[in-house]
Parts: structure tokens; C-alpha cells; sequence
């Protein structure tokens, strides 16, 4: 079996201790058995609150932070800063080559617009100079007729004519005229 002592103390230092021990959730002997090993191993002395073995190791965990922070920065921050930016710089590029894209399509929608109506006015004036032409051609159809209708009938006045003689009357002569101006009010 083993041995108890005592340790008197003081009402403030009991419900400190016993505050520690409730959050902990464990027996005031258990936490006083485990500050006495606490402190005989980490060699501390409880009234040195500047202890430079925990400043130490709060300084060295702190440099560690830093420098892991650092390598962060280093590694992945700064490469992925620098894409970002990039990747912004070429985002706009793609926006302004866009509304230039746009603004040219629109130029380009409007020239064919107008070439649309030019096209159409040609259109209508090839139609007119179609009708034209049409009138044109059937009108020199028609004198290529009255041509060879004339001709013929010039000639066939010639024949009679050269078929008379010095005795043929004038009375003839003169109904052969009269029959030839007939035939060309005919035409």
C-alpha cells in the first residue's frame, strides 16, 4: 500500500485546483501527481514565466509556420498569381478581339444589306433593259419583214415593168403603179 502525504494550501489555490482538475475530468490527485511528473521532467520552474526553453520552441514552431508559409508562397502562390494574370490578360484579348469580331460582322451584315438592294435595283433595270431589247429585236423583226415584203414587191413591179413594151397602153402602165402603191399601204 502507499504511503498519503498532505499538502496544505490555501482556499484560492484549492479552487483553482479544483477547476483544473474539472475541466480535465480528473481527480485533484491524479492532476497534482501529473503537474509534479510535468515539471521534474521538463526541468521548468514554475515561477520562471519567461522560460526560454518554451520561448524556444514557440520561436523555432513559429519559424517552421513561417517558413512552410513562405514555401507556399514560393511553390503555389505566386506560379498561380502570375497564371491568374496571365489568364486575365488573355481573357481580355479574347473579349476585345470578340467585340472587334462583332463590330466587323455588323459592318459586314450592313454591306450585305446594301449590296442586297444594289443587286435588286440591278435587277429590276436588267428586266427593263430585257423588255427593251425584246421590243427592240421583234421591231427589227418586223422591218426585216417589211424589207423583204418591199423587196418583193419591187421586184415583181420591175418584172411587169420590163414586161411592157413601147406599145403597152398607159392605162396599164399606170394600174401597175396604182396596184404597187396599194400593196406597199399594205405594208
Amino acid at each position: 500500500m502507499e504511503t498519503l502525504r498532505t499538502i496544505k494550501y490555501n482556499e484560492q489555490t484549492g479552487g483553482k485546483m479544483n477547476k483544473i482538475a474539472q475541466k480535465l475530468g480528473r481527480p485533484n490527485r491524479l492532476v497534482f501527481a501529473q503537474m509534479v511528473d510535468y515539471f521534474f521532467r521538463c526541468k521548468k520552474d514554475p515561477l520562471d514565466f519567461n522560460d526560454e526553453l518554451l520561448k524556444n520552441t514557440l520561436l523555432k514552431q513559429h519559424k517552421d509556420h513561417i517558413g512552410f508559409i513562405r514555401v507556399q508562397e514560393k511553390d503555389l502562390l505566386i506560379p498561380i498569381k502570375t497564371d491568374v494574370s496571365r489568364m486575365i490578360t488573355s481573357q481580355e484579348n479574347i473579349d476585345n478581339f470578340l467585340k472587334e469580331l462583332e463590330q466587323g460582322l455588323e459592318q459586314l451584315t450592313n454591306r450585305q444589306n446594301e449590296l442586297s438592294s444594289v443587286t435588286k435595283s440591278y435587277g429590276q433595270k436588267l428586266q427593263g433593259t430585257d423588255e427593251i431589247l425584246k421590243g427592240i429585236s421583234s421591231k427589227l423583226a418586223v422591218k426585216e419583214q417589211l424589207k423583204k415584203q418591199f423587196h418583193y414587191i419591187l421586184s415583181t413591179f420591175i418584172k411587169n415593168r420590163d414586161a411592157f413594151n413601147m406599145m403597152t397602153p398607159t392605162k396599164d402602165k399606170e394600174e401597175l403603179i396604182k396596184i404597187t402603191r396599194n400593196q406597199i399601204d399594205l405594208l
